[in-house]
């Protein structure tokens, strides 16, 4: 297990902000890519490395709302991708390969949760499509233009849900949404793991209970049973804002603090404690084994591998 896996005095908390973590730093110069960064925490995190002077490119499956979403932030252009559909990926690699920019930080923060059951053209189940597969394939063919970056793959605590399903890794014996969301959370977890182990600096984290429309497949009725609001649409004290709910994913893409760092899980702007329940990260998410099994488990199904 990796032994930098214990907290080291960030200085921040569950209620710092993205711009808390970023004061005082200046990105002028920097270009970073974060998908789904036009809505909830990946818009926070967008804004967040703009005012901080860096371009920003967003890539996006719906570029118009995209574009609306992005008004008036100084330095950030939208560019069409679809995670779920390999040829769009490789479309939008390939437009950022001739544009040529070196990319200093690629935040994986796109992603679906708990959607009824779903497959791509392949007959892959869509979680782990899109939340995996499509960001495993994209930062793969975009890695000429990451020397020296950092890649953050936002997980979720949803990751104690489910250790990889080898056995059925596509719900083709049956389908459980949630058990599908907490597979590929893992995933995101192992593929951190495994690309700084390939020597890409790379973070996993937990951003936090925020409420956002990556639970617009869950009907208000069942959010109310999950504790996650009341009677009035109102969250439970614990839930972050969306400023708060971007502040992890945005340290670990921009943070000094993270420096000689990699590979590690992160939680409230701090490395987490491996732990059996609660919040921390599970063994079976850092496990290297498990790691360079899925790597290679998502080189053969994409058809990509830079480290081939």
């Amino acid at each position: 297990m990796n032994d930098k896996q214990q907290p080291i005095g960030s200085g921040f908390h569950a209620r710092s902000t993205a711009a808390d973590v970023l004061d005082g730093l200046d990105l002028t110069g920097k270009t970073a890519v974060v998908t789904g960064g036009y809505s909830g925490i990946g818009l926070e995190t967008t804004r967040a490395l703009a005012n901080a002077g860096a371009a920003v490119v967003v890539p996006a499956r719906r570029p118009g709302l995209a574009a609306a979403n992005l008004d008036g932030i100084a330095g950030a252009e939208v560019d069409e991708l679809d995670l779920a559909d390999l040829a769009s990926v490789q479309a939008f690699a390939e437009r950022r390969l001739a544009d040529g920019r070196r990319i200093d930080i690629l935040v994986n923060s796109a992603g679906v949760m708990a959607c009824p059951e779903t497959r791509t053209d392949q007959g892959w189940e869509l979680q782990f499509a899109v939340n995996h597969l499509g960001h495993f394939a994209l930062v793969n063919r975009l890695m000429p233009l990451l020397d020296g970056a950092r890649v953050v793959a936002v997980s979720s605590g949803g990751h104690g849900i489910s250790a990889l399903r080898w056995d059925d890794p596509h719900f083709e014996d049956g389908y459980d949404r949630w058990q599908a969301y907490g597979q590929s959370k893992t995933a995101n977890v192992l593929f951190a793991v495994e690309l700084d182990r390939l020597g890409v600096k790379a973070f996993a984290l937990h951003p936090g209970a925020i409420l956002t429309p990556l639970q617009r497949h869950i009907p208000v009725e069942e959010q109310r049973e999950l504790g996650w609001m009341d009677s009035d649409g109102n969250p439970p004290d614990y839930f972050k804002s969306t400023e708060q709910g971007a502040a992890t994913q945005t340290w670990a893409a921009a943070s000094p603090r993270l420096d000689g760092f990699g590979g590690v899980y992160l939680e409230d702007c701090e490395v987490a404690e491996v732990t059996v329940e609660g919040p921390g990260v599970r063994k079976h998410a850092i496990d290297p084994a498990e790691a360079e099994r899925l790597w290679a488990y998502s080189a053969e199904l994409t058809g990509v591998n830079a480290f081939a």
